[in-house]
């Protein structure tokens, strides 16, 4: 849930899912539209399928049991690298580096000397578990992510009081500042939300989501003024499978 979404929006739904099913075999047995209207606005509702498509193959390959292995996560629908090692390393305290964007801001500073952490590198993972302790690898993974999140953070970062701030080589270097490059790269990974398409799905996904039946298209034509875009919208629903078409041409979730 909280990829690509922050946490403080991500926290109440996830109480709310966790209470509700808080098993896999519980997600795996709910309806799809179920799990839609559960999602709510957390945005990305693909994450919501791939959840319940995970909790299926969690059930039918592991016994229920969420797998604890990193090779074994990354079969399941959904979960990609960076969750595998999350999932591994937070709840069975694996001993793998777990690398998000806040990690790669202290290791280029401290380790690297650059201010910016650019953009992901399979050498980041060989840099990290470099430095994991033989012990507790799992709480020097948290603390780092913290120490990022809250102190080392990404335009003013808080040096005097960071822990290792008389170690770090981005001081040490005089805290040069990045180049104008850097900042044009970093402005350009930032994704506009307003007027696209991932707007449009939303607003279109909103209206199945608050229908207790199926609906008509005129109700979907009402929430965006350009014909074309919400087409392309509502047919990239359709495709995702977040959307249905009945015989009849009205809309709902999928069931």
């Amino acid at each position: 849930m909280s990829q690509q979404t922050p946490v403080a929006r991500v926290a109440p739904r996830w109480e709310e899912w966790i209470q509700r099913w808080p098993e896999p075999a519980d997600l795996a047995a709910a309806s799809t539209d179920e799990v839609l209207r559960a999602w709510g606005k957390l945005g990305y509702p693909r994450r919501a399928l791939r959840l319940k498509e995970a909790a299926v193959a969690i059930v039918s390959l592991h016994d229920g049991q969420v797998p604890a292995t990193v090779d074994h996560l990354l079969s399941l629908p959904g979960i990609g690298d960076y969750t595998a090692r999350a999932v591994a390393a937070f709840a069975f305290d694996a001993a793998v580096p777990v690398v998000d964007v806040n990690v790669r801001r202290v290791l280029r500073r401290h380790r690297q000397g650059v201010f910016l952490p650019g953009t992901h590198k399979s050498a980041d993972l060989v840099a990290v578990d470099s430095l994991l302790p033989a012990r507790d690898a799992a709480e020097f993974s948290a603390g780092v992510m913290e120490l990022g999140a809250t102190v080392c953070i990404a335009r003013t970062p808080r040096c005097s009081e960071c822990p290792v701030e008389s170690t770090c080589e981005w001081v040490q270097l005089g805290r040069p500042a990045p180049e104008e490059s850097e900042l044009a790269a970093a402005k350009r990974r930032v994704q506009k939300f307003e007027g696209t398409d991932r707007q449009v799905r939303g607003k279109l996904l909103d209206v199945l989501r608050a229908a207790h039946s199926p609906v008509e298209q005129s109700l979907l034509d009402a929430v965006w003024d350009d014909d074309v875009q919400r087409s392309r919208a509502l047919d990239s629903l359709l495709t995702d499978g977040l959307a249905e078409q009945d015989e009849r041409g009205l809309f709902h979730l999928p069931r």
